[in-house]
């Protein structure tokens, strides 16, 4: 797609519209791009000219933008941000690219980690960055290839591979309940329960399924961030934790913890690696894709 010239300023003036927008003053965008005033406003009147637009009200020897272009700069910080980021990526990626990988914790701990080194045997020119995510984000406005991501395949522009569903089981300390003792649904209700900050409405759609009618207010408790926080707590007797199987099932064996009912329940969500379609050819991500899918089978044992 060519873009018209008039649609295309000049860095250097586009770099002087977010500095003087960030900074509030001509003499501190000028320090910060090594220009002086006059060159800084130079800059902004030929923007100005190309653009056919007046973007700065001059108070004698002070500049202000106006509100169009307050709202401008923030959108052209925005792809200066992105524009830079690009840049470094090409920098240091290696000869086979560089994939930056979005993960949630505990599933990247556990299920992907022990994984990763036979991706690393099969292909080392393929550098896998990590970060983890817990919140909502977006491909857009984040230097991030792909994700694995809970929940549904329903993330707009973006494609989809399974890897996993996830089997759910109430546990707690053996101090609250004997091993071996199940506990039915509608007892484990009046118990003290454990929420997941990600996963709101986990304990009510489990009730749900079981026949057991709760409401939300009936289901007080803690709160927690992340998985493996949520796990101490019910080891050390505070309450009960509704868990995914793989993250437990160590707990279980050694006696930390204790499962109150006898058989899991399929979450609703599922474990998908997602990508954003405009990335769907990148050499690192199809590698790394491709690989996933022959370790994306539901019932595969994990590697302890």
């Amino acid at each position: 797609m060519q873009h018209p010239r008039r649609f295309l300023p000049s860095i250097s003036a586009l770099r002087a519209l977010e500095a003087l927008d960030r900074l509030g003053s001509a003499s501190a965008a000028a320090e910060e791009l090594c220009l002086t005033q006059g060159a800084v406003s130079r800059q902004l009147q030929s923007l100005e000219a190309q653009l056919g637009v007046a973007l700065v009200q001059r108070d004698r020897k002070k500049l202000h933008l106006t509100p169009e272009a307050e709202t401008y700069a923030g959108e052209i910080r925005e792809a200066l941000d992105k524009i830079t980021q690009s840049t470094l990526r090409v920098q240091t990626a290696p000869l086979a690219g560089t994939l930056n990988l979005a993960i949630l914790p505990a599933f990247g701990m556990r299920w992907l980690m022990p994984r990763l080194p036979e991706f690393a045997r099969r292909h080392p020119d393929i550098t896998i960055n990590m970060t983890t995510r817990l919140q909502a984000f977006s491909f857009g406005s984040e230097p991030i290839d792909a994700a694995i991501h809970f929940g549904n395949a329903d993330w707009p522009g973006t494609d989809s591979l399974l890897l996993k569903s996830e089997h759910l089981l109430p546990v707690c300390s053996p101090e609250l309940v004997a091993i071996g003792n199940y506990v039915p649904a509608q007892q484990i209700l009046k118990m003290p329960l454990l929420h997941i900050q990600t996963r709101p409405k986990a304990w009510l759609d489990w009730f749900n399924l079981h026949q057991v009618d709760a409401s939300p207010e009936e289901m007080g408790g803690t709160m927690y961030d992340q998985f493996s926080t949520i796990t101490q707590a019910a080891q050390h007797g505070l309450g009960v934790a509704l868990m995914p199987d793989y993250l437990v099932e160590q707990d279980i064996a050694t006696g930390r913890l204790t499962a109150l009912q006898p058989h899991t329940t399929e979450a609703s969500g599922a474990y998908y690696l997602v990508w954003p379609k405009n990335k769907s050819r990148d050499l690192a991500l199809t590698t790394f894709r491709h690989w996933l899918e022959g370790q994306a089978q539901p019932e595969d044992p994990l590697p302890r």
